[in-house]
């Protein structure tokens, strides 16, 4: 990594078929973005193999905005795929930022387990 874009992330949630258009996507997204917030980091990044319209109204629901697209860069399920990619600012951008926290410095944070639970209701509603 170089340093000049240590301050953004790309992100991924994967979920079961079983678990899909159940809430538990949007949960996981929402505690990855604040814990991602809560570690300096200033953007995040999604990238979405096309076409994938679950995916993206997932991101888009929690504040991604389309970039751009990379045209025929993946073979997956028999074909070239194109690459969506979407962005979101997590913070403000300041002139001299901090370099971000690694995790566990972020888990020692007496605010942990609140940056973990932003999503848990969505994902134990249907948990249960």
């Amino acid at each position: 990594m170089r340093a000049a874009y240590q301050w953004s992330v790309d992100t991924s949630v994967y979920v079961d078929d079983a678990w899909r258009r159940s809430g538990v996507g949007r949960g996981l997204c929402l505690s990855l973005l604040a814990i991602l917030g809560a570690q300096g980091f200033f953007n995040a990044f999604a990238g979405i193999a096309l076409p994938n319209p679950a995916s993206v109204a997932l991101h888009e629901a929690v504040g991604f905005e389309p970039l751009g697209v990379y045209r025929r860069v993946g073979f997956k399920l028999g074909a070239w795929r194109d690459v969506g990619w979407w962005q979101l600012a997590l913070r403000v951008q300041d002139e001299a930022p901090a370099a971000p926290l690694d995790l566990v410095a972020v888990q020692q944070r007496p605010e942990w387990p609140a940056l973990l639970a932003q999503g848990e209701a969505l994902i134990r509603a249907e948990a249960a």
